[in-house]
């Protein structure tokens, strides 16, 4: 810091007529009012150590730390959580696709579907995928650490919100039309 002062102030102070025997050299030299001022047989000598340490020298910066995925029951399953938006939209997703395919291939409405036996696939099916969904985030694996190129997580959880969209609409309509959609 001390360094730092002392070369402030040499450059910072006026050039005094008696030095400077060519004044129009100096100011294309220089374009401020300042130019540094030379006392006869001074000098300054200005000494830099910096010490590394093997991390810095490394060629490849380390990257970032990955933040810590909390394996919490409460935390996994909190409203915020990353369990229940995501388990919701994979049921929708697999609920949208089964009650279209079950509309066009016997012509049952939704509502019909679920009596005729759809609940207890319903219950197997949310069973299943909320295990084999709950299994990699207990083990502190995040959706989005798996996601590369088009398939992302992003990807998932708009795709299931869509598909809960639909599902709800496809319910409504049918409820009140009073037909099968198709």
């Amino acid at each position: 810091m001390a360094t730092s002062t002392v070369m402030q102030t040499f450059l910072a102070s006026p050039v005094a007529s008696s030095l400077v025997k060519n004044r129009s050299r100096v100011s294309n030299l220089f374009s401020a009012t300042y130019v540094p001022r030379l006392r006869g047989s001074a000098s300054k000598r200005v000494q830099c150590k910096a010490e590394l340490d093997d991390q810095n020298m490394s060629a490849e910066p380390s990257p970032p730390p990955k933040p810590k995925v909390s394996t919490k029951f409460a935390d996994v399953l909190a409203f915020s959580g990353p369990a229940p938006e995501r388990i919701n939209g994979r049921l929708a997703m697999i609920g949208f696709v089964a009650a279209m395919a079950v509309e066009l291939s016997k012509g049952q409405d939704l509502f019909s579907q679920i009596s005729n036996g759809g609940v207890s696939w319903f219950v197997g099916t949310s069973i299943l995928l909320s295990v084999a969904s709950l299994i990699p985030l207990f083990k502190g694996v995040s959706a989005e650490s798996k996601s590369e190129g088009v398939m992302t997580s992003d990807a998932e959880m708009w795709n299931g919100r869509f598909a809960m969209l639909g599902l709800v609409a496809l319910a409504f309509t049918e409820y009140v039309s009073g037909r099968t959609l198709l």
